[in-house]
């Protein structure tokens, strides 16, 4: 998708004294009343700020944990304000709603340049229905709607869809960021492709696959999901983690590969144990010389020397899942080794690179190079939809919005 397919803060006019719906991602980890990890809020901070500053009353939209449709005082957002407000240097107000005309009066006292959150979306049935009235009842309190959470793009909710369907619709400027980074990535992208797809299981990300032997040159497989096209390829795995039944669907990837003339990379060396956890007893073998009372638990040095080598051949990277058990060491070194090639390219201007994704993040922190990539999403469901070509609803609706 273009960047023209949708309006963002630049096309909004003058929004003086205008209530302003801004659905957001406050779906913030917490510990004992406190914010944990922030990285969400950081997000918000620039369509939040720049609002303000021009005069609308800022009113956040958010969904906190799953209240399955009904008030549960300890998912109340409210608990998120004082972070909120430390975070952007300003007063954060809380409503106990978000929809139907007592809180609509309450969003038209409010002042010029104001930011106040309101009530935990999911407390309504309505919300994961898309429920027109709902929507209807949501759409009172705001003159436009501006969606800045891509990482609850791919629901279909009243917060996300519906009230984009019923105001005036815009992409706040971290959406306007994600989507705008996704569309160099794998939109419109300047080729030799490469995509690095790990984690444990294949089934969990098959459609990855398919979708990226289809659109990418270099297609890397690492995590337990190496072992399983390993298998299939008539490789004994020992005892490592690896869906045997999957073989046939393994073979049918690789041929599919074939014909896209998309190379897929397998590791030809790896790190094997004889247990799984910290720091055991290990060995560096070929993949052919596995014990059959071993598990392969990360990717050798040799292939990823040849890894790091096919990226200095590519243009664009998107990653998708670690190389080997990450959270484990040693079984982080693959990862890390890979994370800090690609983040040097991408610093000499040699590589686009893009990754998203829980545990990838977690991986690119922990290798102290998820600042050099070019892009980093936060959203997890959500990237790996659009990594499988899915339409996400809430992208959808902002592309209809006129």
């Amino acid at each position: 998708m273009s960047d023209n397919n949708f309006k963002t803060l630049d096309d909004i006019g003058d929004v003086t004294s205008k209530r302003i719906l801004v659905r957001v991602d406050l779906n913030v980890p917490m510990a004992d009343g406190e914010v944990t990890d922030d990285t969400r809020l950081q997000a918000l901070v620039p369509t939040v700020t720049e609002l303000a500053d021009k005069g609308a009353k800022v009113l956040l939209l958010a969904h906190f944990g799953r209240p399955k449709g009904e008030p549960k005082p300890e998912l109340s957002l409210k608990q998120v304000v004082p972070a909120l407000s430390r975070i952007l240097g300003r007063d954060v107000s809380f409503l106990p709603g978000c929809a139907g005309q007592v809180m609509a009066v309450e969003t038209r006292k409010l002042a010029n340049g104001s930011v106040c959150v309101l009530e935990n979306t999911r407390f309504h049935p309505g919300e994961e229905t898309n429920d027109d009235a709902l929507v209807e009842q949501m759409a009172k309190l705001g003159d436009i709607y501006v969606n800045d959470a891509f990482s609850a793009a791919h629901r279909a909710h009243a917060s996300t869809v519906g009230l984009a369907n019923v105001l005036p619709a815009y992409a706040g400027r971290s959406m306007e960021r994600e989507l705008t980074a996704l569309d160099k990535a794998l939109g419109n992208p300047e080729h030799p492709v490469a995509a690095v797809v790990g984690g444990a299981k294949v089934s969990s990300k098959l459609d990855v696959l398919r979708q990226m032997v289809e659109k990418v040159d270099h297609l890397i497989i690492g995590g337990g999901m190496a072992n399983t096209f390993l298998a299939a390829r008539g490789v004994d795995v020992g005892k490592s983690l690896c869906e045997h039944d999957l073989a046939d669907t393994a073979n049918e990837i690789l041929e599919a590969a074939d014909k896209a003339h998309c190379t897929v990379h397998l590791p030809y060396d790896v790190v094997v144990a004889k247990e799984f956890r910290a720091n055991p007893p290990t060995r560096t073998v070929n993949v052919h010389e596995v014990a059959a009372d071993e598990m392969i638990l990360d990717i050798g040095p040799a292939a990823v020397e040849a890894l790091s080598d096919v990226l200095k051949t590519c243009k664009t990277l998107v990653w998708n899942g670690p190389l080997g058990a990450f959270e484990t060491p040693p079984f982080d070194v693959a990862t890390v080794a890979l994370a800090k090639t690609a983040a040097a390219l991408t610093k000499e201007g040699q590589l686009l690179s893009v990754a998203g994704g829980g545990d990838t993040v977690a991986a690119l922190n922990q290798a102290g190079v998820a600042d050099d990539f070019s892009f980093v999403s936060t959203a997890g469901g959500a990237f790996l939809e659009w990594m499988e070509g899915k339409v996400l609803p809430g992208v959808e609706a902002l592309k209809r919005a006129d």
